[in-house]
């Protein structure tokens, strides 16, 4: 099978990640308060559905109620006719970066950077499934749980989020913000 690349990739949109013989995309959902990875997907393809996936994984994981802003990148699969529907299911309003500007989307993007540099650079996955075990494992074991954050106070986040219930009233809905890459 020879190389297979998708002309709409670009780093700051998708994380392609190399196989053996291809490559696959992730996308993922972040809680841009805490940092952490909420939701994610990967393929082999660029298709919408792969954004949707990470959305509805997103949205499974944290149930957030509607009013919630989700901001994203303006990506052609971050603008789908699905995944907008689903966000007005929800009743979520809907922001989106400025043309030209990578600095709205920084929360994904430095998440994007720091999976590249800590996992999927000189990595050897040897098909897809393989990948997602080793990509999943580092986004639950090692960013959402281990890696620390300067934002945060110096805190994974996990210990983030579990800090702040334990500070705020448990009758209250905890704040929850979704950025998509």
């Amino acid at each position: 099978m020879g190389r297979r690349h998708h002309p709409r990739v670009k780093p700051e949109d998708r994380l392609y990640v190399r196989l053996a013989e291809t490559f696959v995309y992730l996308a993922v959902v972040i809680d841009a308060f805490s940092r952490r990875v909420v939701g994610w997907a990967l393929d082999d393809h660029l298709e919408a559905r792969l954004a949707v996936d990470a959305l509805d994984q997103a949205l499974a994981a944290r149930d957030p109620p509607p009013g919630l802003i989700h901001h994203s990148d303006r990506g052609g699969e971050d603008a789908s006719s699905e995944y907008a529907a689903r966000l007005d299911e929800r009743g979520f309003q809907r922001s989106m970066s400025r043309p030209g500007n990578p600095y709205d989307n920084a929360k994904a993007e430095s998440f994007m950077k720091t999976l590249k540099a800590e996992e999927a650079d000189g990595t050897a996955y040897a098909d897809l499934k393989d990948a997602r075990g080793r990509i999943g494992a580092f986004i639950e074991d090692v960013y959402n749980a281990d890696r620390l954050h300067s934002a945060l106070g110096y805190q994974s986040p996990i210990a983030f989020e579990a800090a702040i219930r334990n500070t705020v009233d448990c009758n209250q809905q905890p704040l929850t913000a979704l950025s998509p890459n």
